[in-house]
């Protein structure tokens, strides 16, 4: 099968009521964000420009910060550390994992360890590496990758869920019960937690005038992995930078409600000295971070805070799923961050969209999503190699809409077809877009001629 979108797309397609409840699931956050926006942040389009200039100053002044943030963690005795790829990132975490003679991990959520495969590669050379986020931990279970940056499991049911913890953790046979799965799991982690001899998380924020990193979490995961373990490991992309306290309580007044539709998450954990007789370290990642700012149309990309907003508003991702994205972090924005990593995998990423703008109308920090999407499929269609039928298509559209005449053309031309051709000459393998839509019906007249009729 082929690994691009459109085909993954209509895979998952072809399961119409999973389609149906995932497209109601993801929406509903969505629908919750404007809720307690409307209801509690008059204010929210301020905050949205203000935190979009704090993000944009930091990102012009990236490596100030980045020093500043170094000096501050070792002055709090943090032991810094810099990868420059994800191999580099997973051969410090494991030379750390080594030295301390550790065999088994937890791991809160963390989308940067997902980008590196940090688990696959800790895996394969003996180590024990258990995630602890729900979701997630739900996700690993089944050997899959998280569908969604906030809700990684949000393409499971529960009855599915409950099927797989019976397998693997022995609960009742058909008890979907959300309680009672839940306490099963915590039992089944408190576990792993206590035997844990090194936690890692991700990082939600960097602060630069303090040295901290700074965890946001609604279960509390990611403070038992750092607090039990003698050994806490944090893994974090340079671009989660911020320059100071005082900008913190702007951004994650931001995150709850984009993400989840929630006033605030339940712990907001601050990570800035080792514990008593403990060892902290922060690994700093670019893995392609440093070309996506250096490039002038896509550097934007760079300030978000992986709220997940736009994968919920997003019509396509609600409809097709995440793993048709075939890449970690997918949805409107990842199809704008991953054609910076390899053009050729992942180019068919940008027209996985309509284009319809509702991404850059909620993201937090005014990343202009759709503008980026238009411009990678044309910096797409010069660097790479287009079907030669997609040429063709191309070139005859181009000219067709070049001038009223040619439309009007096409027009008379077109409608009197489509009123009497049969429905196969429309509906066939040659037509990709017939495969999930049908054509409305043909208008009486022309826009031409009702706008002459009504408006000249």
């Amino acid at each position: 099968m082929s690994n691009d979108h459109a085909t993954l797309g209509a895979a998952y397609l072809a399961d119409e009521p999973r389609v149906d409840w995932h497209n109601k699931a993801v929406f509903n956050f969505r629908h919750l964000r404007d809720k307690v926006i409307h209801a509690n942040m008059p204010e929210w389009e301020e905050m949205r420009s203000q935190a979009s200039a704090i993000k944009q100053h930091t990102l012009e002044h990236l490596d100030d910060y980045l020093l500043q943030f170094e000096a501050k963690a070792k002055e709090n005795g943090v032991t810094v550390h810099w990868a420059s790829t994800a191999e580099e990132h997973n051969q410090i975490v494991y030379s750390l994992i080594q030295k301390a003679k550790a065999t088994r991990v937890v791991k809160s959520k963390s989308m940067l360890t997902e980008e590196c495969q940090l688990n696959p590669y800790l895996e394969a050379r003996g180590v024990e590496i258990i995630d602890t986020d729900l979701g997630e931990r739900i996700v690993q279970m089944l050997d899959q990758p998280p569908s969604h940056i906030v809700a990684p499991a949000i393409h499971l049911k529960k009855e599915e869920i409950s099927d797989l913890f019976n397998k693997e953790l022995g609960t009742e046979k058909n008890n979907a019960d959300p309680t009672y799965l839940t306490r099963a799991a915590r039992k089944h982690l408190r576990e792993k937690f206590v035997s844990a001899q090194v936690g890692i998380t991700g990082g939600n924020f960097l602060v630069a005038d303090s040295g901290a990193v700074v965890v946001v979490t609604n279960e509390g995961n990611a403070d038992l992995g750092c607090h039990i373990p003698p050994i806490q490991i944090h893994c974090v992309g340079i671009e989660k930078m911020i320059p100071r306290w005082q900008d913190l309580g702007l951004f994650v007044r931001m995150l709850a409600p984009s993400a989840m539709g929630l006033l605030i998450t339940v712990y907001t954990s601050h990570y800035m000295k080792p514990k008593a007789g403990g060892e902290m370290h922060i690994v700093l990642v670019d893995n392609g971070r440093s070309d996506q700012l250096g490039s002038v149309h896509h550097r934007n990309s760079l300030k978000c805070i992986r709220c997940s907003a736009c994968f919920n508003t997003c019509p396509v991702f609600r409809r097709t799923g995440g793993f048709s994205y075939h890449t970690v972090i997918g949805g409107p924005i990842g199809s704008i961050l991953m054609p910076n990593k390899d053009i050729n995998e992942y180019k068919d990423l940008p027209f996985a969209s309509s284009l319809c703008g509702s991404c850059s109308d909620v993201c937090p920090v005014k990343i202009d999503i759709h503008n980026q999407l238009y411009k990678w499929r044309q910096e797409i269609n010069a660097k790479t190699t287009a079907s030669t039928s997609k040429k063709i298509m191309m070139s005859f559209a181009s000219k067709a809409l070049a001038s009223n005449q040619g439309m009007s053309r096409i027009n008379r031309l077109i409608r009197p077809m489509l009123k009497s051709l049969p429905r196969f000459m429309i509906y066939n393998r040659l037509n990709a877009w017939g495969k999930g839509r049908e054509m409305p019906p043909v208008p009486i007249e022309t826009f031409d001629q009702w706008y002459k009729n009504n408006r000249s």
